[in-house]
């Protein structure tokens, strides 16, 4: 259900304003959500794969893992840091869903815009199902 919910919210976004992005919500072994809106392309569902098996591995959003490889001077991660690119990618767009004991269970990923915008579309999108959900 709050799959579903995320899903929702973040498909509404990107109808209003004509983003052209996938939105994915998977779990490392299940889709949960997946949609591809107007103006989208396959290579954006590729985006989303990559960048959800970084949140997935690391438990961590993939814009905080690039941003911490950029800081030690990896511009780029590759295989000899466990993420060889055709599977894995450091960008912005992907975020971890934490249950409250902290085992991250699935990843919340949007590609289709420039990293950071992925990346804040996703946050805001979850921080206002997270909400509306505590609020019920």
């Amino acid at each position: 259900m709050i799959a579903w919910l995320i899903g929702q919210s973040l498909v509404e976004k990107a109808r209003a304003e004509r983003l052209p992005v996938v939105v994915n919500i998977r779990t490392p072994d299940a889709t949960l959500f997946h949609a591809a809106l107007p103006g989208s392309a396959p290579i954006n569902d590729d985006w989303a794969r990559r960048k959800s098996n970084v949140t997935l591995r690391c438990h961590r959003a993939s814009y905080a893992i690039g941003l911490d490889f950029r800081r030690q001077g990896i511009p780029s991660p590759g295989a000899e840091q466990g993420m060889p690119p055709e599977d894995f990618a450091t960008h912005g767009g992907s975020f971890p869903v934490r249950l409250r004991d902290g085992r991250v269970v699935a990843a919340v990923t949007v590609s289709g815009l420039p990293q950071e915008d992925d990346h804040d579309m996703v946050v805001k999108a979850m921080e206002s199902v997270m909400q509306a959900l505590s609020v019920q």
